[in-house]
């Protein structure tokens, strides 16, 4: 997936600036796309080129609003419907998992506890950013949520699974 998707997702919603957009990743989508201010403001640029989006509005310091054109809009569907998700074809937790036979079990342990703990943290994350939002009946508010259920259940499923895997590991 390209940052451009995100961009364009949420200038769909409403216009915003740059600082705008780099705050609402902050608390919508860091979890799911992280993005830096600079790759934001790199793509916005991208974007304007290409006719997607357009500058609504300037302010003071070189501020600029941005919206969303026909042309992205029509991006951003035929990307939401013609195209499937890519399934990650790597994850280095799990493979290092696979390995931890060659090293002393308590560094396992110790591995799959920290697993447990980011994990529990992650939820706690989760659940304050959950309540420091204010959800309304808006198409992000009500997807967002879904989004947000998935990243507690997710983060839930992968404490549990570290806890199990725990009890798994031999002494030797």
């Amino acid at each position: 997936m390209s940052l451009r998707y995100v961009l364009l997702g949420l200038l769909s919603d409403r216009p915003a600036s740059g600082y705008d957009l780099v705050q609402r990743f902050k608390v919508s989508l860091a979890t799911v796309w992280p993005a830096t201010q600079s790759q934001i403001y790199t793509e916005l640029t991208k974007l304007a080129d290409a006719g997607s989006i357009a500058v609504s509005d300037e302010g003071p310091r070189g501020r600029k609003e941005y919206t969303i054109t026909d042309v992205g809009l029509a991006d951003l569907r035929e990307w939401l419907t013609t195209t499937k998700p890519k399934r990650p074809a790597r994850n280095e937790v799990l493979l290092r998992v696979f390995f931890l036979g060659v090293v002393p079990p308590a560094y396992a342990r110790d591995y799959l506890s920290d697993i447990e703990t980011a994990s529990t943290k992650d939820l706690a994350e989760l659940a304050a950013l959950e309540a420091s939002i204010d959800w309304d009946d808006d198409d992000l508010s009500v997807y967002g949520r879904i989004v947000m259920e998935w990243g507690k259940r997710f983060h839930v499923m992968k404490r549990e699974w570290a806890e199990w895997a725990l009890t798994q590991i031999p002494e030797r």
